[in-house]
């Protein structure tokens, strides 16, 4: 970020004179697109930390029992969640800082590409996202007869229910309903098809796993943009620019990156064979 607004290179699209100055390479859109996703993935994996974190200290230390079930239950079932989504988009943020970087990224004049290299680590010493994602299709989210992933499903719609009374915020709120709706719908046909073939039901576990992070992290950008918008509507203690940066990144998530994976969504629905039909000797 810093870099980003130092760096002078370029001019804006309507300036033609070729002697007028370079401006700070924030000011182009393609460099505010990855500096906007770094944002989104990176303070989007620290809100999911941050949350199942409280479920670990609610599961330990809420003096009711039934909120301490809940709790371990929830944090059960967003555990390979929580060690696969930051490791793998957060390493695409430490890709997309080197990218801003330039040819300066891939050197060691600036610490990033160490960034990267540590946390390359991440996605292999967590567990596979095949194996996590095998895990949460096929173990977390059937637990107790889908107990604690209907309990998830009903804080998301609650926090939906919230932001959508407030204006600014009923275009994320429409964008992450339907995609939570599509995470239903291949969910119930996943865990139908589990019962007898279970070998294409978890097939494409692995993008299971990413259409339900982005979700979970969408839902968590919701309520960061729930709380921002109160902030401003009401005076809140941070600066003005910190509240509208949590907005904008929010759209941007659930813009930008959250129809991604959704776009795939009949894949999973219709249990693609694609990947077990290849032959190993065709490769």
């Amino acid at each position: 970020l810093e870099y980003a607004r130092e760096r002078r290179q370029g001019r804006p699209l309507k300036e033609r004179d070729p002697s007028s100055p370079m401006i700070p390479i924030i000011e182009h859109a393609d460099v505010r697109r990855m500096l906007l996703a770094q944002k989104a993935f990176v303070e989007g994996g620290l809100a999911l930390c941050l949350y199942t974190a409280t479920l670990i200290d609610e599961k330990k230390h809420a003096e009711d029992p039934a909120m301490r079930e809940e709790a371990a239950g929830l944090n059960d079932l967003l555990t390979p969640i929580v060690k696969s989504w930051p490791s793998q988009f957060c390493l695409e943020a430490n890709s997309l800082a080197i990218q801003v970087h330039g040819g300066y990224g891939y050197t060691r004049e600036y610490p990033v590409e160490q960034f990267y290299r540590d946390n390359r680590l991440n996605p292999i010493h967590e567990g596979t996202h095949g194996i996590q994602g095998q895990d949460l299709l096929g173990r977390k989210v059937a637990m107790q007869g889908g107990k604690f992933y209907q309990l998830l499903v009903s804080r998301i719609r609650t926090t939906l229910h919230e932001c959508a009374e407030l204006t600014a915020l009923q275009d994320g709120v429409q964008r992450l309903t339907s995609a939570l709706a599509a995470l239903e719908e291949i969910t119930e046909a996943l865990q139908a098809l589990r019962k007898d073939d279970p070998e294409r039901a978890l097939a494409n576990a692995y993008l299971y796993m990413e259409c339900f992070g982005h979700v979970v992290v969408g839902w968590l950008w919701l309520r960061q943009a729930h709380t921002a918008q109160k902030a401003l509507q009401n005076g809140g203690e941070r600066p003005k620019a910190f509240y509208q940066g949590k907005l904008h990144a929010c759209d941007y998530f659930l813009r930008y990156e959250l129809p991604k994976p959704m776009a795939l969504a009949a894949v999973l629905r219709d249990a693609d064979r694609t990947t077990l039909d290849m032959p190993a000797e065709c490769f």
